[in-house]
């Protein structure tokens, strides 16, 4: 985080102010948020797309704008976390930066309701999230902000993915105020937030940013994924589906929202979203989970083969047996 706040510092004192249309042919939105909102644009001289993030200053700090745009820039090398271009400047009302353009949409809009994607992309998105997050983790800093919107596709079929959207990294172990919303994105953890009310707090409480968020993230990132819905509505104790959940944790039956997943993706699912922090696996965890099936339906019919092909070895043998036998018998006769 300390060379982070230093090149802020290094790129406070080049920020130009340009207008943007002297330079860039802006061709339609790409996205918006509490953030602002991103343009698909090109570079007028060099003829180069690329997305421009817009940031409202009258909602943005100067320090905000220039950690994002650094940490993109200068810290996201994984080939699936989104990266700064080189280009940041300032029009009377917006901070600016280019990021690379996400040219097929966002996770979101291929996620089909109550179906999801192929079981092929979700292995083949998770493995990509897997690794940008694990990296990102290396360097001290968690996402905090993983979800479809901010998963974008940069390949057809989900091929090649990116996470972007890092307005809400922080550095491991720095203290922020408790935020509940009604997500399953939101950890357990936080639901004191919930029904706490501010007047009655005597003081603030703070929790520590810990990898383990991120990694509640891409549970439920590989459960949309897999069935195109939640698997509840809230992470809180008066969220039936979050509680037959929790019990199924403690060894109570695979609660029903997931009874269509294997037991490969159940195992890995039980592993990321522990609702005790302290035990959630890291999100290297998913590339053990890679390579076998992660619906029942497709686990049946592999454990149909397996039994089809041992049957089928079986009478192999049993056939070749009766050849010796017959071989045998005709050596003794002569």
């Amino acid at each position: 985080m300390q060379e982070l706040d230093e090149l802020c510092y290094l790129t406070a004192q080049s920020m130009t102010s340009m207008v943007t249309s002297e330079h860039f042919k802006v061709v339609k939105k790409l996205g918006e948020g509490s953030y602002g909102k991103v343009m698909l644009a090109v570079h007028k001289r060099r003829g180069t797309p690329m997305a421009l993030k817009f940031f409202p200053r009258r909602s943005t700090t100067l320090l905000a704008f220039l950690r994002e745009y650094n940490l993109s820039l200068s810290f996201c090398t994984h080939p699936s976390l989104t990266r700064a271009l080189g280009i940041f400047f300032s029009t009377p009302s917006h901070y600016i930066f280019a990021q690379q353009a996400a040219l097929y949409g966002d996770l979101y809009d291929v996620i089909v309701s109550e179906v999801g994607v192929t079981e092929e992309q979700a292995q083949c998105v998770m493995s990509q999230l897997s690794g940008a997050v694990s990296h990102l983790h290396s360097l001290g800093f968690v996402h905090r902000d993983i979800k479809p919107e901010n998963v974008f596709l940069y390949g057809r079929s989900c091929r090649w993915v990116k996470l972007g959207d890092f307005g809400l990294v922080r550095a491991r172990g720095a203290q922020v105020r408790p935020v509940w919303y009604n997500s399953p994105f939101c950890v357990p953890e936080v639901e004191q937030a919930k029904h706490r009310k501010k007047e009655e707090e005597e003081e603030e409480t703070w929790m520590s940013v810990e990898p383990s968020l991120d990694s509640w993230a891409l549970g439920i990132l590989a459960y949309c994924l897999l069935t195109g819905c939640f698997p509840w509505e809230e992470s809180t104790s008066d969220d039936p589906g979050y509680c037959r959940f929790r019990d199924w944790v403690e060894e109570v039956p695979v609660p029903s929202q997931f009874e269509t997943l294997s037991s490969l993706a159940l195992t890995l699912l039980r592993k990321l979203l522990n609702p005790l922090p302290w035990l959630r696996a890291g999100p290297e965890e998913v590339l053990s989970y890679l390579g076998g099936p992660w619906l029942l339906e497709t686990e049946r019919a592999e454990l149909k083969k397996e039994k089809e092909a041992r049957e089928e070895a079986r009478k192999i043998r049993e056939g070749g047996g009766v050849e010796e036998n017959r071989e045998r018998e005709g050596t003794r006769e002569r």
